[in-house]
C-alpha cells in the first residue's frame, strides 16, 4: 500500500498556502471577482464601534459567502467551522475566521448590496455577450420558509381553534363544579393553560384585523402558506425570476409572499431597464394570465406570450361557450353560433377580483326567447349575456401572439426551469435558511443566484480568459483607488 508521511516529522521547506492552492483552482476566480468590486457602488453595511476589535472587511465576508454558496454551504455556523479546517477557505480568507454571528449579520444587513452584486454578475455576462436580450422567460418557484404549516394561521384556522378551546373550557368548568379537592387543582391548571392559548389566538386575530393580512406565521412572520403543486401547500416564499434564453442566465429575481397573478408587470419593467430595450419577447405560464398585467406589457411595446388558461364550460353545450362567439371590433358586437348579433348599450359595469377593480360591458340579443338552441346556450331566463372586460383587446393580442409562434412558447420551460433545477435539486437549496422576513430571505436567495451565475460564467467562459478579464478589472480598480488617494492628499 502507498504509505503516508510521519505526522511528527519536521518539514525543512514548508509550503505556503499559495503553493498548495493550484493556479487553476476556482477559489482564485472567486477572490478576483470580489476584489474587482468597488465597494462604494454597492453600499455594504458594516456595523463598527470606536472601542473593541475592528470590523472584518466586507470583501472578506463576501468572499466567504460566495465560496460557501458555490459549495452548497449556507449555515453561518458551518461557514465558521470551515474557515478553520478548509485549506481553500484558509487561502481565500487569509486565515481569518469570523464567528457565526458576524457572518450571519453580514447577510442579514446587506440584502440590497447582495442584489447589486447579482446585477454585477449579469453585467459581466453582458460583456462576454452571454445575454441575448431577445427572448426571456419568467416564472416563480416556491422555497419553503423556516415556519411549519402548524404555525401558520388565517381567520378560519384561528376560529376553529377558538371554538375547540371554548368547548374544552365549558367541559372543564362543568367538571370543576363536581370535582374533589385533588382533581380541582388539575382541572384549574388545564383551564389556565387553555385560557392562555385563547389569549394567544385572540392576539393573532387582532393582528390580522389591524394589518389586513390574510395570514400570520409565528416563526417567520412574512412567510405565507402557498400552493406548491396540485393541492399541496407549504409555508413558503415565492421567488420570481427572469431568465435570458441564450445561456439560461437569470437577469432578475424578487422574493415575494404572494402568488404569480400580479407579478409579471414588475418583472417586465425591471427587465426593460436591465436589457436597455423593450424589443424582446417574454414567455410566461397561465398563472400570469391577468388582464391588467397583460395590458401593461402590450402598451409597453413588449411582445408577450402568456399561456391562456382553459375556460370552464359555462354553457350547457360547449359548442355555445363564449369562445364560440365571434367579436366584431368595428361594430363592437358579438355574433353567436346561431348567427344572431349581440349588442351593448355601451355602459361600463364595475367588477372586482381580489380587491382589484375593472370594468366590463354587457352584450345581449332580443333573439334569445325564440332561439331553438336556447336550452343548449344558457339557463338564464332572460337570455344569454356576454361580458367583455376592458382588458379583452390585450388578452386577444396575447392569444394571437401564441397562435402565430406556438413553437417559440414551448421553449419557456427549458429556459426558466434550468436555474431552478440546478439550485433546488442539484444544490439542495429548496428552502430559505433565514428567518424573520422577506429582506433576509431575499439576501439568502440573492447569494443563490450570485453563485448560479458565477457557476454559469465559469462553465461557459474559458477559465484562463475569465481569470485574465477579472485580473484586468482588479488592476483598473486599484489604479482608480491610487488616483483618488493622490487627489485627496493634494
Amino acid at each position: 500500500f502507498i504509505q503516508g508521511k510521519n505526522r511528527t516529522q519536521s518539514i525543512l521547506f514548508p509550503q505556503s498556502l499559495d503553493q498548495i492552492i493550484s493556479p487553476d483552482n476556482e477559489v482564485r476566480i472567486i477572490d478576483l471577482f470580489v476584489e474587482s468590486i468597488r465597494l462604494e457602488d454597492f453600499h455594504f453595511v458594516i456595523k463598527t464601534t470606536k472601542e473593541g476589535r475592528p470590523a472584518y472587511h466586507p470583501k472578506d465576508l463576501l468572499k466567504l459567502f460566495v465560496y460557501g454558496y458555490l459549495n452548497h454551504i449556507r449555515s453561518s455556523r458551518q461557514l465558521e467551522k470551515e474557515c478553520k479546517r478548509h485549506i481553500e477557505l484558509m487561502w481565500l480568507m487569509k486565515q481569518l475566521a469570523p464567528d457565526h454571528n458576524t457572518i450571519s449579520n453580514f447577510r442579514r444587513d446587506n440584502e440590497k448590496a447582495i442584489k447589486k452584486v447579482f446585477r454585477y454578475t449579469v453585467s459581466i455576462a453582458k460583456q462576454f455577450d452571454l445575454i441575448g436580450g431577445k427572448l426571456i422567460a419568467g416564472d416563480g418557484t416556491k422555497l419553503r420558509a423556516q415556519n411549519s404549516k402548524k404555525n401558520n394561521f388565517n381567520e378560519d384556522k384561528i376560529e376553529r381553534h377558538m371554538a375547540y378551546i371554548d368547548a374544552r373550557l365549558e367541559e372543564y368548568n362543568k367538571a370543576l363544579a363536581t370535582a374533589d379537592e385533588d382533581n380541582k387543582k388539575i382541572i384549574e391548571e388545564e383551564i389556565k393553560k387553555h385560557n392562555g392559548r385563547k389569549d394567544n389566538y385572540e392576539n393573532m386575530q387582532r393582528m390580522l384585523d389591524e394589518t389586513g393580512a390574510p395570514q400570520i406565521s409565528t416563526s417567520d412572520p412574512e412567510s405565507r402558506q402557498l400552493m406548491i403543486r396540485n393541492n399541496i401547500t407549504e409555508a413558503a416564499y415565492n421567488v420570481q425570476t427572469v431568465v435570458d434564453a441564450k445561456h439560461c442566465i437569470p437577469i432578475d429575481y424578487k422574493v415575494t409572499n404572494e402568488n404569480d397573478t400580479r407579478a409579471m408587470s414588475g418583472m417586465l419593467r425591471r427587465a426593460k431597464k436591465i436589457l436597455g430595450t423593450s424589443d424582446f419577447t417574454a414567455l410566461y405560464d397561465k398563472g400570469y394570465h391577468t388582464g391588467s398585467e397583460i395590458k401593461m406589457a402590450v402598451t409597453s411595446g413588449i411582445n408577450i406570450m402568456v399561456a391562456v388558461p382553459g375556460i370552464a364550460s359555462v354553457a350547457p353545450d360547449e359548442q355555445y361557450n363564449m369562445s364560440r362567439f365571434i367579436y366584431d371590433e368595428i361594430n363592437d358586437t358579438y355574433t353567436c353560433p346561431q348567427n344572431e348579433v349581440l349588442t351593448t348599450n355601451g355602459k361600463p359595469y364595475q367588477k372586482s377580483k381580489n380587491r382589484h377593480y375593472y370594468t366590463v360591458k354587457h352584450y345581449k340579443t332580443h333573439a334569445c326567447p325564440g332561439c331553438p338552441a336556447r336550452a343548449l346556450c344558457t339557463k338564464n331566463t332572460k337570455g344569454r349575456l356576454i361580458e367583455r372586460s376592458e382588458f379583452a383587446p390585450y388578452m386577444e393580442q396575447n392569444k394571437r401572439n401564441i397562435e402565430a409562434s406556438p413553437q417559440l412558447y414551448k421553449q419557456r420551460q427549458s429556459i426558466v426551469e434550468h436555474p431552478y433545477g440546478t439550485i433546488k435539486r442539484q444544490w439542495g437549496f429548496y428552502y430559505v435558511i433565514t428567518k424573520k422576513g422577506i429582506k433576509r430571505a431575499s439576501a439568502d436567495v440573492g447569494f443563490m443566484f450570485i453563485a448560479y451565475n458565477l457557476r454559469r460564467l465559469m462553465n461557459i467562459i474559458d477559465k484562463t480568459t475569465f481569470t485574465k478579464f477579472l485580473r484586468e478589472l482588479v488592476c483598473k480598480f486599484y489604479e482608480i483607488m491610487v488616483f483618488i488617494k493622490a487627489i485627496t492628499v493634494k
